[in-house]
């Protein structure tokens, strides 16, 4: 998983960081306001992925006195970051530049240069794109494109993702509007083009602020694996019953698990502590991700 993920996030930063490149140099030639701000989305999305990347580092530190459950809650701060970053940067300067090129709007000169940029750009964001959703379409499983996303518990899959299909379509808004302002001579198309691409950037990062905030508060594990525990542990002759089954994904790979049981009330100690040892045991061995496994046992009045 934590491969995948790097390798979606390499290919979107190296696409990103040349089509920011090209796409500035576009806005500086030409002066179209919506090159500006596909220029600023691709910067903004080159800084996003160096930010994932530094947490994904960041969450493979071990685990310490201060930190004993480890980092991997970083990713979901880190990614949390990125969403803020895509409405603050991206969307609120994207809109800025649209509005004042309404207010104030200028003669795009030489339109030739955007639409090729524009065109390298859709190129090279589609290989991006075609490469992060292929990767998500592995780990997804039967589940459909927005079941998978709320079960999902990586989000540099579905944050990469995220902003490549942002980018594809402000490409598509941003052709559209030096195409408008070139053929029609309304010079307004340019900065409403502008404006749109804004409001797509704010809509995707107040959806993956939503995606995100679970996995940084703690979401639980997937359904299968805690009616599995479940079962796991009623199979066990010396438990009477499973009270509660509690999991947390402290990261992707990282769940910490909490059961309460109740044991036979002729079961001695011994055997309560040799139970809840193969129980452990035999948990982690069916679910790797499973680190730490807490057992609350109870005897039966």
């Amino acid at each position: 998983m934590a491969g995948s993920s790097k390798k979606v996030i390499y290919a979107a930063l190296a696409g990103n960081g040349l089509i920011a490149i090209t796409k500035f140099i576009a806005a500086s030639v030409t002066g179209s306001s919506a090159m500006l701000s596909e220029g600023i989305h691709s910067l903004v999305d080159t800084g996003n992925q160096v930010l994932l990347l530094h947490g994904m580092r960041r969450a493979k530190q071990p685990a310490s006195k201060d930190f004993p459950f480890g980092h991997g809650k970083e990713i979901y701060f880190w990614s949390f970051v990125v969403a803020l970053l895509i409405f603050a940067l991206g969307a609120g300067i994207s809109i800025y530049e649209g509005v004042q090129h309404i207010l104030h709007p200028q003669v795009i000169s030489n339109p030739m240069i955007n639409y090729i940029v524009l065109g390298l750009a859709m190129l090279f964001e589609g290989f991006a794109w075609y490469f992060a959703f292929t990767e998500f379409n592995k780990t997804k499983g039967n589940r459909g494109f927005f079941g998978a996303i709320r079960a999902a518990k990586d989000p540099t899959l579905f944050v990469v993702l995220f902003e490549d299909s942002a980018a594809m379509l402000g490409l598509v808004v941003a052709f559209l509007g030096v195409l408008m302002a070139q053929v029609t001579g309304v010079l307004y198309w340019d900065g409403l083009a502008s404006v749109v691409i804004g409001l797509i950037l704010g809509g995707t990062a107040i959806w993956l602020a939503y995606e995100t905030k679970g996995l940084l508060i703690g979401e639980s594990a997937d359904p299968k694996v805690v009616r599995g525990i479940r079962e796991m542990s009623q199979d066990f002759n010396e438990i009477e019953s499973v009270n509660e089954v509690l999991t947390m994904h402290m990261g992707p790979e990282y769940i910490l698990v909490n059961i309460s049981v109740h044991f036979r009330r002729e079961i001695p100690v011994g055997r309560v502590e040799l139970t809840a040892s193969e129980l452990d045991k035999q948990i982690k061995l069916r679910f790797p991700k499973v680190r730490r496994v807490f057992i609350e046992a109870e005897k039966s009045i």
